[in-house]
């Protein structure tokens, strides 16, 4: 698994506002000769789905974060890499890897009683290690351990069983094991030393035929880092789709082979992407399992995570990382038993929905939606029992999921419509309110800003209208306006002055160094102010600097625009928030 602050070889991972998925590029791949329509057919199981889980288990199962007694720093299925454990020490802990109460049967259940609808698991992770019987050499689970099984075959039957999707990870580039395979920062045994075209040759194609040949239908392959993967060699791999027909892939290959959909890890994009995408996250703070890692997200989170994803457009893999014995930690499976309750109840919610019709962010929740019904899912019950939707349509009727036979009142203004709900909010996780605005859904236009009291105009970035392909919020700790690297992109507020005057102009952002030297103007009406982006520390470090005083002589609506004029090192900058300070008359 690729980990946002170490690996910096996919774009999307390199810095927090660049984007590896082409934003703004809505064209599927089709390397595979497909039409736009056969592309949609392929891809529609996965649309549908929505939740899937992600297993990450191997050989570093076993040693549960620790190597000679002591912890490792870093992630449970990176401890060789971290810990620069020698090649032939580490291969020999196969001899004592015995995951004896490994159950197919019980995995394929949990998964599909918290709701999922798809399975990929760890069939090679970048230490080389198979799961699964191959044939290219003896380092497997079923060749070098006292297990002497194959656990893919037992979860492929499984699946089949339940009519669970399954899918395979597979790590075609790093390999710490095998000679020629890659390693992040280069290897650090002379025993990995070799030829990569070799290895590609001789372990990585192999292998990807094997799982192709040997386990039935295969709906998903999950590529990652792909360390000097050229398109030639790329090309190689990727023709072996075609012997899985319908197969899904992700955007990991490397060689510019776009695959299927992106994969934003460990975070939700803020308003999704412009392709299929699903976000990987782990349910604590490691993929593979450490036996000390307890710091697990609540049902909430999780829950809320789902729904925030949804509500963007794409699906959530979910990960669980068994141990060395092969059984899900409980606190992974309590939390998964949770999400199953809440999906049970309110699955329609999610499952076969598009992305939210409004463009902000609703302060209360989020919105999916389906077959001409909104989905709204109310994270923060209103104290005065007032839901306010922003849509002017004007024949709306409502009720809860939970309860349709009851409509609740609906009132209207010129910025939406307003549902009165129970006084009581029935699920502390997410209440589903179903809307059904009788016709096509008409989005309201956003209000007007208002001046402050004290005559300051704030301007952030989550109230900003963002004008372009690229640029876009972005969530987190603090929410900012990034990915703009498209010069000609631009934000815009729209403002209620009450109180004209002179205003001292304030803009709050961050940039990279290599980044910055940026060019911008900030305008209201046609006057403007200049400056140029200065280094911060990095993306999250951020900065306010004075540009200049704009004067604004007439009461009501102005507009207030944020453009860049250049931009020599590909991006604009972070930006958080403008402000327009009173200058005192005295």
């Amino acid at each position: 698994m690729k980990v946002k602050n170490r690996i910096i070889l996919l774009a999307l991972c390199a810095i927090p506002l660049l984007n590896a998925g082409a934003k703004g590029d809505t064209t599927p791949d089709l390397s595979r000769h497909e039409t736009p329509a056969q592309y949609k057919k392929r891809m529609h199981w996965w649309e549908q789905a929505r939740f899937g889980m992600f297993i990450h288990w191997g050989l570093y199962s076993q040693l549960a974060g620790y190597w000679k007694g002591k912890e490792t720093p870093g992630l449970g299925e990176w401890i060789m890499h971290d810990d620069r454990i020698p090649v032939d020490q580490y291969a020999a802990m196969a001899k004592d890897f015995d995951p004896v109460q490994f159950n197919a049967d019980r995995i394929v259940k949990l998964a599909k009683d918290a709701g999922m609808k798809y399975i990929v698991i760890t069939a090679k992770h970048h230490e080389g290690f198979a799961m699964f019987h191959t044939k290219v050499d003896d380092y497997s689970i079923y060749s070098a351990t006292p297990y002497h099984k194959d656990p893919l075959k037992a979860l492929a039957a499984a699946c089949k069983k339940e009519h669970m999707r399954l899918g395979f990870y597979y790590s075609q580039s790093q390999d710490w094991h095998h000679p020629g395979g890659r390693a992040i920062g280069g290897h650090w045994d002379p025993a990995q030393d070799g030829s990569y075209d070799a290895y590609l040759k001789n372990v990585a194609i192999p292998q990807i035929k094997e799982l192709f040949t040997n386990y039935g239908k295969v709906s998903v392959i999950w590529w990652d880092t792909p360390v000097d993967m050229t398109p030639a060699r790329a090309a190689e791999l990727v023709a072996l789709l075609k012997m899985q027909p319908g197969i899904i892939s992700n955007n990991r290959m490397g060689g510019d082979f776009a695959g299927d959909y992106d994969t934003p890890e460990q975070t939700i994009p803020p308003n999704g992407l412009g392709r299929d995408w699903e976000t990987c996250m782990t349910i604590n703070d490691t993929w593979g399992y450490k036996r000390g890692d307890h710091n697990f997200k609540s049902a909430t989170t999780l829950v809320r995570n789902l729904i925030d994803i949804a509500s963007k457009g794409g699906n959530y893999l979910l990960n669980v990382g068994p141990t060395g014995l092969g059984t899900i930690p409980a606190g992974e499976v309590k939390r998964l038993h949770q999400i199953g309750a809440w999906m049970k109840v309110n699955g329609t919610a999610i499952y076969g929905t598009s992305a939210s019709p409004f463009k902000k962010q609703l302060p209360w929740g989020r919105c999916t939606q389906k077959h001409g019904l909104l989905y709204l899912s109310v994270f923060n019950w209103p104290s005065n029992g007032k839901l306010f939707v922003p849509i002017i349509n004007k024949n709306v009727s409502a009720h809860l999921l939970i309860d349709k036979r009851k409509s609740l009142p609906v009132s209207y203004d010129a910025y939406g419509a307003t549902i009165t709900l129970p006084a009581s909010e029935p699920d502390p996780i997410a209440t589903v309110v179903v809307l059904n605005p009788g016709g096509a859904v008409e989005v309201a236009p956003t209000p007007p800003l208002q001046q402050a009291a004290d005559g300051t105009v704030t301007l952030s970035a989550p109230d900003a209208d963002i004008i372009g392909s690229n640029a876009q919020l972005e969530g987190g700790a603090v929410e900012d306006i990034g990915y703009w690297t498209n010069q000609s992109d631009y934000v815009k507020w729209n403002v209620n002055i009450n109180n004209p005057g002179s205003f001292k102009v304030e803009l709050t952002y961050s940039s990279e160094p290599d980044m910055s030297g940026s060019s911008y103007t900030i305008s209201v009406g046609d006057q403007s102010v200049s400056g140029t982006i200065e280094p911060t520390q990095s993306w999250g470090d951020y900065k306010t600097v004075e540009v200049g005083t704009l004067s604004v002589s007439t009461t009501g609506k102005v507009t207030v625009m944020v453009k860049a004029t250049s931009m020599p090192h590909g991006a604009v900058m972070n930006l958080q928030k403008v402000e327009l300070i009173p200058v005192s008359s005295n």
